[in-house]
């Protein structure tokens, strides 16, 4: 009797961050568009994060950050929408999905194609994603 409801009680004071990593992902957007890709993924990158990007090698840490700083954002706007997600039990680790489009600025055309972002929830509270790509063609 006593195991069963010392189980119930972990599982009831288990938080859910999903919601909040959701928002997080939003919230990226939302900088992208307000402010350019290069200044949002500055400040959603994590110190080890990770980009996978056509034809090149992983980018690891600070490659990643040297890449994202040297990046010109000047001819397009992109945003994205998470379409679903999931986290760990731990409530630290989790990922996104979704799509995203690119607008350039000066073509009256919209492409569209998937991402996903792994993300990692901060001490402070706020998530910072760990790796990132997306796959261009949705038509």
């Amino acid at each position: 009797m006593f195991s069963c409801a010392s189980k119930r009680k972990v599982e009831e004071d288990v938080v859910d961050f999903k919601p909040a990593m959701i928002q997080a992902d939003r919230d990226f957007s939302k900088l992208s568009e307000d402010k350019g890709m290069k200044y949002a993924m500055m400040q959603f990158i994590d110190g080890r994060g990770v980009l996978l990007r056509p034809n090149t090698l992983p980018m690891v840490g600070g490659d990643a950050i040297n890449f994202i700083s040297q990046a010109n954002d000047a001819s397009y706007t992109m945003t994205w929408e998470p379409n679903g997600g999931s986290i760990a039990r731990s409530g630290e680790l989790g990922y996104t999905y979704g799509v995203y489009s690119l607008r350039p600025i000066n073509k009256d055309t919209v492409f569209y194609g998937n991402y996903v972002t792994i993300w990692k929830r901060q001490p402070d509270g706020s998530w910072k994603f760990l790796l990132e790509t997306g796959n261009e063609g949705i038509e």
